[in-house]
């Protein structure tokens, strides 16, 4: 049975499911990063009649509502995300935001006499050779007549108006080309999709379950979705790109206004770099933190509305898990939990980033932090067996094979059994007689920078004070 379906929608009502949100851009995408060269070989395919390549889009499910009505899925853009986003820019006359966080309209010009298209400047704009913005000639109402008039007017031609008429009119038409849209069926799994991504789009950038789920949280417009995902995406960029700072402010008057930006801008005077969160680090740790699951997979089917057990996607169920993960990204984001979970790192010798070979190790450490912190353990505890916990993972490898399941389990039975009960059982099973007096000694024959067993070795030093 097919798991796709392949349709033709024109520019034209690509277009209007951006404008009306009914299609959503994975996160990891969301910055346009073509220049304007790109975006005017786009039109002139268009306008020459070339295939452009298809648009892929996955269907999210549907959920029930609580008066029993069924509320229709968005759509995930999955592949075509730079050029569905050039017709924005160029066509609808949006502006997008670049590599910079910065909102800008990239405007192409075209020279009806030689049927050439280019990207606007100051110079073409005082040519009367050229309309310096096509997307006046989609616009709403557009007269034609008068366009050629003008123009023949202004460049003192008196014939081959129709001419003229003819070609302004073929670009104009450009709004009804079909362009294939392949439909992914909302019952595909997350691994499925992106293996068909993977194969059908080998050049571009995989998108992992973490761009999906930034994706559902994007697309999210009653369960604060927007308050996580900027909450995830500034501060990730700020911790790494604190010079950005000005700018996005500036181009976000609705973020600049918000408590998120109150509650993370400490964030841009932290000048510790051991501890670097990407969006996916912080979906990891929110997500395992609030929900005891390791399964990024999970998170999506549950922001989704699904229940486990009946099958069904239910609203009540999408949104406890929105605010169940909005609640793990503020603890996250929090000055205090941030900045003390550093000096617990700093204090097991961890004081330079490349001592920090294993991000996995890092995320589970700060996991367990913030679940015992729920937990009510008292600090001195929480901070003792968070050191010994990220010791004991670094020296056997914890979370390099498997890591969502084992991290899945370690969590629940930190939050179900004594935590440090549960620690010493593991630390006697895994940090045995025969490991301290022969596997260590073995792994220590081979010295390698980038050995764990090495890195502890120095963290070892740094904290005796024996450098």
């Amino acid at each position: 049975m097919a798991q796709f379906s392949v349709n033709s929608y024109s520019v034209e009502q690509i277009i209007n499911w951006i404008r009306s949100k009914e299609i959503a851009i994975p996160e990891i995408q969301r910055p346009f990063v073509w220049d304007g060269k790109k975006v005017r070989d786009l039109i002139d395919s268009l306008y020459k009649g070339f295939p452009i390549g298809y648009i892929v889009t996955w269907k999210n499910p549907n959920i029930k509502l609580k008066d029993g009505t069924i509320s229709q899925g968005k759509k995930i853009l999955i592949d075509g995300q730079q050029r569905v986003t050039a017709l924005q820019t160029a066509i609808a006359m949006e502006e997008v935001l670049n590599n910079n966080y910065q909102k800008k309209r990239i405007k192409i010009a075209f020279n009806p006499l030689n049927e050439k298209f280019e990207v606007s400047n100051p110079a073409i704009n005082k040519d009367k050779k050229w309309i310096a913005d096509i997307a006046e000639i989609f616009s709403t109402p557009f007269d034609i007549y008068n366009c050629v008039e003008n123009y023949c007017r202004d460049n003192d031609i008196k014939d081959d108006k129709s001419k003229l008429f003819g070609t302004i009119q073929r670009v104009q038409l450009i709004k009804a080309i079909n362009l294939g849209v392949i439909e992914l069926s909302s019952t595909l799994s997350i691994e499925e999709v992106t293996e068909i991504f993977i194969r059908i789009n080998s050049k571009g950038v995989v998108l992992s379950q973490a761009d999906f789920a930034m994706s559902k949280i994007s697309s999210d417009e009653r369960f604060c979705g927007s308050d996580i995902r900027k909450t995830i995406d500034y501060f990730c960029h700020f911790i790494k790109a604190p010079n950005d700072y000005a700018s996005i402010v500036k181009n976000d008057k609705e973020f600049a206004e918000s408590p998120i930006h109150t509650n993370i801008k400490w964030v841009l005077k932290e000048q510790d770099d051991i501890y670097m969160p990407s969006y996916n680090d912080v979906l990891r740790v929110a997500f395992t933190h609030k929900f005891l699951r390791g399964k990024i997979e999970d998170l999506v089917s549950l922001l989704s509305g699904r229940n486990f057990e009946t099958r069904e996607n239910i609203e009540e169920v999408a949104q406890k898990s929105f605010y169940l993960l909005k609640e793990g990204t503020d603890a996250f984001v929090n000055e205090t939990n941030f900045k003390r979970y550093l000096m617990i790192l700093h204090s097991i010798g961890i004081i330079n980033k490349l001592l920090t070979r294993s991000q996995n190790v890092l995320n589970f450490g700060y996991i367990l932090y913030l679940a015992l912190k729920d937990r009510k353990v008292e600090s001195y505890l929480i901070e003792k067996i968070v050191r010994k916990w990220i010791v004991l993972s670094m020296l056997t490898g914890r979370y390099s094979v498997s890591q969502e399941d084992i991290i899945e389990a370690d969590i629940k039975k930190f939050m179900t059994q004594e935590p440090m009960q549960y620690l010493q059982s593991v630390e006697e099973r895994e940090l045995s007689d025969i490991f301290w007096h022969n596997t260590l000694v073995e792994k220590l024959n081979v010295i390698l920078k980038s050995s764990p067993v090495f890195i502890v070795f120095l963290m070892a030093q740094i904290k005796m004070n024996a450098r």
